[in-house]
């Protein structure tokens, strides 16, 4: 009998004892073996019956899995199963992977192949003999973790300089300078979304080139993952002026006057790069918390507020956070995937306005 590790059988037991919890299902796991064909890699078999109907099911055992690994793994599974319809010719045969984390990507291939899955979070699909099992729960905590790390602290801008490249190739070191991190980080953040196949390499050494091949499936995954955070903390004001745009142009000139560093967000920078709304309700925006930022809420006369707030702002702890903004119209505006970003977490048409602009800006 072959050996297995002690993570990997409690993930077979607990497989095997969430399909046998199904109703009018049987499940027997025939042996744990070291398949005689090497390059095969099966580490158990096991019967399903449903209703006298029965499954056998090849299964492999693995610790993360990610688009790539499933693509490797399609040939070898294809040889596995000839070999065994041989050896049991009336019983359907069902790849099977459980694995302690898979991600969503390599979950759709494997659906699309038909080949059955579990993973420790204790989603399941499993197309058998008549049954057809589909169950869909979050990520365990290994692989939220590895997605959500691209998406905080200086990794984020990593992830931020790489979208507003969209599809072009970029090499690392240029990402390093951008993001002002190092090119170590860079390459940290790289090699895990090429494990998602969200890029593509080409060239070797200093040379090699990165491109994104899927900056919307990116730009998702980041969506997704705002909304298990927290909301932004935002400090709100009333500054005696009901015309926002002369709001804008005040708060503007004032930022510049004590070199305050800031940049505009939310409906009213999305408004400056593809207008949507007839009228802006109030000014949003990010701003360095410092002496220079007190200067100039003191110098608009803007009193703190619960409601009816036209001034808003997002405290930020440096400048590297606001690296992507730009200059339109004489004020910073964030870039437009800060921007939806922002909108994504806001309220009322909030949303809205964020698949407009991405829609219109962003492009995917």
């Amino acid at each position: 009998m072959g050996e297995i590790k002690m993570l990997e059988r409690r993930l077979l037991n607990q497989c095997l004892a969430d399909i046998q919890a199904l109703p009018n299902v049987e499940v027997e796991l025939i042996r744990i073996e070291p398949s005689g064909n090497v390059d095969s890699r099966i580490d158990a078999l096991a019967e399903v019956r449903v209703d006298g109907r029965s499954s056998t099911l090849l299964i492999e055992l693995k610790s993360s899995v990610y688009p790539r690994d499933v693509r490797e793994m399609l040939w070898r599974i294809r040889n596995s199963v000839e070999d065994i319809k041989d050896k049991r010719s009336t019983k359907q045969v069902v790849n099977c992977l459980v694995a302690d984390a898979i991600s969503p990507g390599a979950k759709e291939l494997l659906q699309n192949e038909r080949v059955a899955y579990f993973d420790s979070g204790g989603s399941l699909f499993l197309p058998a003999n008549e049954i057809y099992v589909y169950v869909d729960k979050p990520p365990p905590k290994r692989m939220s973790k590895t997605i959500r790390s691209v998406f905080e602290g200086r990794r984020a801008r990593v992830t931020h300089a790489i979208l507003m490249h969209e599809e072009d190739w970029f090499r690392q070191k240029e990402i390093a300078l951008e993001a002002k991190v190092s090119p170590a980080l860079v390459s940290q953040v790289v090699n895990q979304l090429a494990r998602f196949e969200w890029l593509v390499s080409r060239g070797q050494g200093p040379r090699k080139e990165r491109c994104l091949t899927e900056p919307g499936a990116l730009l998702d995954a980041w969506k997704a993952q705002l909304s298990s955070e927290r909301p932004l903390t935002m400090r709100r004001y009333f500054v005696p002026t009901s015309d926002i745009d002369l709001l804008v142009r005040t708060f503007s000139r004032v930022c510049e006057a004590n070199e305050a560093i800031y940049a505009l967000t939310h409906e009213v920078a999305a408004q400056h790069y593809a207008p949507f709304l007839s009228t802006i309700p109030q000014v949003r925006c990010r701003m360095v918390t410092d002496e220079a930022a007190r200067s100039v809420l003191e110098q608009l006369d803007a009193r703190s507020v619960d409601h009816g707030a036209n001034l808003v702002v997002i405290d930020v702890d440096s400048a590297r956070e606001l690296l992507f903004r730009e200059v339109i119209d004489g004020s910073w505006i964030a870039s437009p995937i800060q921007v939806y970003l922002d909108l994504i977490r806001g309220e009322g048409r909030a949303k809205e306005m964020a698949e407009h602009l991405r829609c219109e800006e962003i492009g995917f």
